[in-house]
């Protein structure tokens, strides 16, 4: 591991070296790509001089403690000895986790579609509540959402809705939201009291440039058609929405939030995309069995992730056997410790995994 560290840091030294001479700042796209292997070696090169640093005062402290006769001084510098060990300590497992390969897409936007699964009208209206809990989430972070299409029932649900998440790492966050989340609660429509358990599925994919996926002209068809529902007046009576319909895969988007066709066009192939990228995505998940029973859950869209449990006011996450009581919270959009701990996990399993290799 050291020997790596000592490369990266060289690595930097260069970086920073060449940063600094007039052909490389004249260079636009050389200086960006620079800039970006700088920031991304930042945080494991100052955690690497700090443990040089500490590494160092350790080993004064114990030469000090050896030639040290005071008893008072040799108290302190046990004492500073020991803070030391512990820092060291905590710096070697911080490099470990900055060592992990990073995922290429942690970085990117995320396009989401959430589904109404079992429950009707139950379904429909957590998947809401589901969407609302994301644009939340989303303001905390100061990212920008992007509504792609919503299929609305009219008690205020949504049996399906897509959008696009903007804002730098809100894959490496949202990723882990993959997945079939049950909701625990009386419905309002029932008038005996009784506990009812509905399900939505929720798909997190990383949004994608043309250049990742290529499609084909002779693969797609193009309709456009007047968008339905609450639209405003430029939107319901002009030829605006968008639906695309992909021959080989069957997938069908429709995208009509915006006023304008092209906007909505952009839209739909942002989503299309992304969902075809999302099946070469799962493909080598599949393919590569090992690696997916050593990650936390950002795989299979099948496995039932979650449960919102509203009687008791609690929020259990199945991967992690993590429960917490403030589901109101939660549901405002309050999930840092669910994701926080999801991450820990799965760098800790990573972890496990690069040990035994």
């Amino acid at each position: 591991m050291f020997d790596r560290l000592e490369d990266l840091l060289r690595r930097y030294e260069e970086i920073m070296n060449e940063l600094n001479e007039p052909s490389v700042t004249a260079n636009q796209e050389r200086f960006r790509s620079l800039m970006k292997e700088q920031s991304d070696l930042t945080p494991l090169v100052e955690a690497y001089k700090e443990y040089r640093k500490v590494k160092q005062d350790a080993e004064d402290s114990l030469m000090m403690l050896e030639s040290e006769s005071d008893e008072e001084m040799r108290e302190l510098l046990k004492e500073e000895h020991a803070e030391a060990k512990k820092r060291i300590q905590e710096l070697e497992q911080e490099m470990k986790i900055l060592l992990l390969p990073q995922d290429p897409n942690d970085e990117k936007n995320v396009v989401v579609e959430i589904r109404a699964g079992a429950g009707g009208d139950e379904a429909a209206l957590f998947a809401a509540e589901m969407y609302r809990l994301y644009v939340k989430y989303a303001e905390r972070n100061r990212w920008k959402v992007e509504l792609v299409g919503a299929d609305e029932i009219g008690i205020g649900g949504m049996k399906e809705v897509s959008f696009m998440i903007n804002g730098k790492g809100a894959y490496s966050r949202l990723k882990y939201e993959s997945g079939v989340h049950r909701v625990q609660r009386v419905p309002e429509t029932e008038s005996g009291g009784r506990i009812h358990t509905s399900t939505i599925t929720v798909a997190v994919m990383p949004e994608v440039e043309d250049v990742d996926v290529v499609i084909d002209d002779k693969d797609i068809r193009i309709d456009v058609m007047r968008a339905s529902g609450n639209g405003g007046q430029c939107v319901n009576t002009t030829d605006s929405a968008v639906r695309l319909t992909h021959y080989p895969t069957g997938i069908v988007v429709y995208s009509q939030t915006e006023k304008s066709q092209m906007q909505n066009k952009a839209k739909a192939f942002a989503l299309l995309r992304a969902k075809l990228y999302d099946i070469e995505q799962q493909k080598a998940h599949d393919a590569e069995a090992e690696l997916r029973r050593s990650q936390i859950g950002t795989g299979d869209r099948s496995e039932k992730i979650r449960t919102y449990n509203f009687p008791q006011g609690r929020v259990t996450d199945h991967r992690i056997k993590l429960t917490l009581y403030k589901i109101d919270d939660i549901m405002n959009g309050d999930i840092d410790e669910l994701l926080d701990s999801l991450i820990a996990a799965d760098q800790a399993a990573k972890l496990a995994k690069m040990n035994e290799g």
